[in-house]
């Protein structure tokens, strides 16, 4: 009897945890983390029954070959760390040989980590193109209190994070739409590149895009030079709306005359809707609070749900 109980026990040490609420990160992954939790502790039910721990071993031996996968965590090595902003940064993360993620259009990956114990999950978009090789790039904003952003902000080149992914997206095809509007409010724009960047790669997409970047100042605006770059190709138009900047004097030149200062209410919404050149689609990715206001304020302009996509 004595050695059955401390089998028990045995059992019980590999039982899979029930994860808390801080570790789904909310953004509607299939699987979410608790479908995980459902799958390991199926699998551990059933390797109990048959008194047969090698039917564990599978999971664990998956998590290092560096590929990703939606429903295990893998590890991958920081490669660069790059501050944007003065709470923004951009990190690079290797792939082996030349592979790529090879994410559809927006897709997002899951991040974990842990802080005081404490295990936190969260969402990011990479911002490298789905079929880079040998390396993808996320943009990170960290938040003085934020969980994760406590752990984001002990990285260094050279280390181990883990990820899992990819999810969501956005089913973009070329030529699909007359012209895309994207909202964006700060690390928002992570989604929009991606996309932005395959219809600029592509001769044979003629979609018109219209990006609109909100920030709160013109130094906090990200990878400036590669939106100017984009802006400068026939068919994309972007525009800046600051919401602290009350003077667009001090701003250069070349930015004068796509700038908005304020916010970005109904009355600017319906002049840029206006100025599209087709009647466009609209992407919009930020806070929740700037999704509602957008989708609200799309709708008086007359442009109804099914012609939105929210990441």
């Amino acid at each position: 009897l004595q050695t059955m109980s401390g089998n028990e026990d045995d059992w019980l040490a590999l039982k899979p945890q029930e994860p808390s609420p801080s570790q789904c990160c909310g953004s509607g992954c299939k699987p979410c983390i608790y479908d995980v939790y459902e799958k390991e502790l199926a699998q551990w039910e059933r390797a109990k029954a048959k008194g047969d721990k090698s039917l564990l071993m599978e999971k664990k031996e998956q998590s290092n070959n560096s590929e990703l996968k939606p429903d295990t965590f893998t590890a991958f090595n920081i490669s660069s760390v790059e501050q944007l902003t003065e709470d923004t940064y951009q990190y690079k993360f290797e792939l082996p040989g030349n592979s790529s993620l090879q994410l559809s259009l927006g897709q997002h990956i899951v991040l974990r980590g842990v802080v005081n114990g404490l295990e936190v999950q969260r969402a990011y978009t990479p911002i490298s193109p789905g079929n880079a090789e040998g390396y993808f790039e996320v943009l990170m904003k960290c938040y003085e209190a934020g969980l994760m952003s406590q752990y984001i902000k002990t990285w260094k080149k050279g280390d181990m994070v883990f990820w899992r992914g990819p999810f969501g997206g956005f089913p973009y095809r070329p030529n699909k739409y007359g012209e895309l509007l994207m909202l964006a409010s700060g690390t928002g724009l992570a989604p929009m590149l991606p996309i932005l960047q395959s219809i600029t790669d592509d001769e044979e997409d003629e979609t018109f895009v219209t990006l609109v970047g909100c920030f709160r100042t013109f130094d906090k605006i990200y990878l400036k030079p590669l939106l100017q770059a984009l802006a400068r190709y026939w068919n994309v138009r972007i525009f800046y709306v600051l919401s602290q900047e009350t003077s667009l004097e001090k701003l250069p030149q070349s930015y004068q005359e796509n700038t908005y200062t304020g916010r970005l209410d109904e009355d600017l919404m319906k002049t840029i809707i206006n100025s599209c050149r087709r009647k466009p689609f609209a992407l919009i990715c930020g806070s929740s609070a700037f999704n509602e206001d957008m989708s609200r304020y799309l709708k008086t302009t007359g442009i109804e749900e099914d012609s939105c996509f929210v990441f």
